[in-house]
Parts: structure tokens; sequence; C-alpha cells
């Protein structure tokens, strides 16, 4: 059992990366390891999802898809044990090839290939920020091109490239390039029938258009994960003891015994978007916790990298598919109505539909892929949030987490959602199950050459 501590934008090395940006003498520079690059990419991806203007989770989720198989693609060619993704994930043809003949240096192309990737994916991003993309890009190049020939420094730093551009032209045609441009689409017209969602007054946005309803149509990275079998939603019902009736009334009745652990367990999950580096963020973060606190090589990380982001963004992408296909209402809207029309849930709504849980789904997915690379017993902390400021309107502190499994956390993960009275237990169940299923999909692509030993 292995056992890891590490606040993400904490980390001493990273930190020591951003403040290289204004002081980059030689002298100061950090002795990375291989598998540091892949991890400080990974920081250096969450910082910019943090820090970069008119995010979503659905955006998010596919940035952390692109920059995870890009980091992935742009060294496997020198690992014979290991299989490309092109044509294997959906539509991706085209990836470059190396010459067979000549050396390269892996870690100075997945540095080349990451800066690419992030500063195309995230070009809304500030100067500032491009600033501290270029200055982690600088150091790996200074600390790694010692002792390679100059050839084969720019041969490899070529490729680094060649793949992020040819990946980043191929996430043009997905369907949510610049997401961030048309979160909300002012011409949907909502459907009117009872049960479908309305547009709460006690709300994370200002918007009274559902985030992204589109985003379901985009493509996903596995080719099955686009075919899944739809869920079965609860038929409507206002009748006292009905399904449907139990299910808002199991959120009220929780409403009103909530402890204070389920409180913070609540506001911890919440990673809203204007404040942190969003729910699938956590999940990226949690597969630095994991690559961290096991002993990998270079290619191993990547890999769970790429199946991490993978599996998050087809988690969203067929999250939003059903909730758009069912169009279900939140606790905020049925339990005034018909069960206490002075009730108001402990979080404010996001401003989507309901069915299936989105931060079940993707922590469901996380959880899956790490089991699969790591096994089921990893202990950690989760310090995500450690150090931001009590919320005083809840009178809720943000207190770390510690969990003895991935799949531990998400479950509290969901679970955090009926807490805060915006889900039922009926969309996180159906979110976990979902979850599952994606992520299988996405680790039974075939990574590993079977022609090879």
């Amino acid at each position: 059992m292995t056992i890891y501590n590490k606040n993400i934008l904490g980390s001493t090395l990273l930190l020591s990366l951003l403040l290289m940006i204004t002081a980059c003498s030689t002298e100061e520079q950090p002795n990375m390891s291989e598998k540091d690059v892949a991890t400080e990419w990974a920081n250096m991806t969450l910082y910019i999802t943090q820090y970069t203007p008119s995010n979503s989770p659905t955006f998010a989720s596919r940035a952390f898809g692109y920059t995870g198989l890009t980091m992935y693609e742009s060294i496997v060619p020198g690992y014979k044990k290991y299989s490309t993704m092109n044509n294997q994930v959906t539509g991706l043809t085209m990836l470059p090839t190396i010459d067979t003949d000549k050396e390269y240096n892996w870690i100075l192309s997945l540095n080349a290939g990451q800066s690419e990737i992030l500063k195309n994916i995230y070009v809304q991003t500030s100067d500032e920020n491009i600033q501290k993309i270029d200055s982690l890009e600088q150091v790996v190049y200074d600390q790694f091109k010692t002792g390679v020939a100059p050839e084969t420094v720019k041969r490899s730093i070529e490729y680094g490239k060649s793949v992020a551009k040819v990946i980043f032209e191929w996430s043009k045609t997905d369907g949510g390039h610049r997401g961030y441009l048309y979160n909300f689409d002012k011409s949907m017209v909502h459907p009117d029938r009872p049960g479908a969602w309305k547009p709460p007054l006690f709300a994370q946005s200002f918007s009274h258009h559902p985030l992204h309803p589109h985003w379901g149509e985009n493509r996903t990275f596995a080719p099955i994960n686009k075919t899944i079998e739809d869920p079965q939603m609860i038929p409507y019902d206002t009748l006292p003891g009905s399904a449907y009736y139990q299910q808002f009334e199991n959120v009220y009745l929780k409403d009103l015994e909530l402890t204070q652990l389920e409180k913070e367990a609540a506001i911890w999950w919440g990673d809203d978007p204007d404040v942190s580096f969003t729910p699938p963020g956590h999940s990226y973060y949690f597969a630095t916790l994991a690559v961290d606190g096991h002993d990998l090589s270079l290619i191993e990380s990547t890999q769970v990298y790429a199946q991490v982001g993978m599996a998050v963004a087809d988690a969203f992408i067929n999250c939003w598919k059903w909730k758009y296909l069912f169009f279900t209402e939140r606790p905020n809207t049925f339990i005034p109505k018909y069960i206490d029309e002075e009730w108001e849930s402990f979080w404010p709504d996001p401003p989507f539909p309901s069915f299936p849980s989105g931060h079940a789904i993707q922590a469901a997915a996380a959880a899956t892929i790490l089991e699969h690379n790591f096994g089921k017993e990893f202990t950690f902390t989760d310090r995500a949030h450690e150090g931001r400021e009590r919320d005083e309107l809840k009178e809720t502190d943000f207190v770390v987490r510690s969990f003895d499994t991935f799949w531990e956390a998400a479950q509290e993960t969901a679970d955090s959602r009926f807490y805060g009275g915006i889900h039922t237990q009926l969309d996180n169940e159906v979110g976990l199950e979902k979850g599952v299923e994606i992520a299988k999909n996405v680790y039974t692509l075939q990574w590993k050459n079977t022609n090879e030993k």
C-alpha cells in the first residue's frame, strides 16, 4: 500500500518552475527526473485550466483528453511494447512517424508537444499564462538537452510539436472546438413537460439557459463510447410514496440532518470552474497523486494521463448527451413545489439538467482507470483545496480529505452532490455505473503491442 500526499499548486517543484519566469538563472533550476517532467506538465495543465477565463467542466474535460493523449503520443514510438492510438481512437489517422534509423530524445519531444497542445487548446488564456508555459518548456529543455547532439535535439522537438499540431487539428473536428465561445445556447427551446429542468433562482450561474446543450453530440475518443446504451430514468410522478417522489424526498430529508462532515464534503467537491481546476481537473490531479506515488517509467506515466484524460472527456460527452435526452429537473424545483415551499438546497444549482450526475460519472471513470493501473488499494490525501478560506455563508471549512482507495474518493464525489441537495441518489448511482463502463472502453483499447515481450 502506497501513501502519498501532495497539494497540486503547492508543489515545491512547480512553484520553483513558475518563479523562474522572472528569474531564469540556471543555478536555480531544479533537477527533474523524467517522471517529474510528465507530472509538472500535468500540474501546468491544471494551472492553466484554473486560471483561464470562461472555462467549464465540459470544455476542461476535453482539454485533459487532448493534452493527456498528446503526452503519450509524443513519446510512444520510442517504446516498442506500447502501441499508438493512431487508428484506434475515433478519427485519428494522420499522426506523424519517426525515422527509425535516427535518434530521438523523448523528454524533449514530450516537452515540446505539451507546450504546443496546451497553448493551442487554451488559445484564449492570458499572455502571463503563455509565459508560464514557455518558462516550463525552457526549464525542461535546458536540463535535458545537455549531452544530446544538436540534430537530435532539433529532431525531437520537431517531432513533439508535429504530434501536437496534428492532434490539435484533429480536435477541431470533434464538436467542442473553442466551446467557451458558446457556453449557453440562447436559441434552444426548452422541453415543456412535467419534470423538465427549469432554471432555478438559487443557482451558480445567472444564465437561464443550460450549459452546452449540444456537447453530447461531440466525438468520443473510444469509438464504442459513442454507442453506449442509454440509462433508465424513473417515470415522473408527484404522488407521495412513488419511486420518483421518494428520490426527491430523500434529498429533502438528508438536508434536514446534514452533519458537519457531510457539509465539508459538499463544498470540497464543488470544484466551481470560477475558482478551481474544475471536476475533471480534480480527476487529473488524482492521476498525478497516483503517478507520483508509484515507481513508474515515463511511458507508464504518460499512459495514465492519456487514459484518465480520455475517459473523463468521454464521460462528459455521454453525461451531457443523457442530460439533454432526459432534461430532468433538480430538487430545487420539485421539492419547493411538492414537499416544502421554503426549501433551498445547501449548494446552489449548476446551470444544466440533472440526470445523470456529471460529478459521479467522471469520478467513476477516473477511479476505474486508476484502479486498473495501480490496483484498488492506494492511501492518499487530497489537498486540492487546502488553504481556501472558510465558506462563511455555509459556516463550513475546506478540510483536506484522505482515502484508502480510488473508489472511495469517487463515491464521496458522488455523495457530495446528494449532500448538497442538487442531485438525487439515482443521478449518482447511474453516473457511477456508466463511468465505470466508459473507462473500461478506454483502457481496453490496445495500449500494448501483443507481439512485443
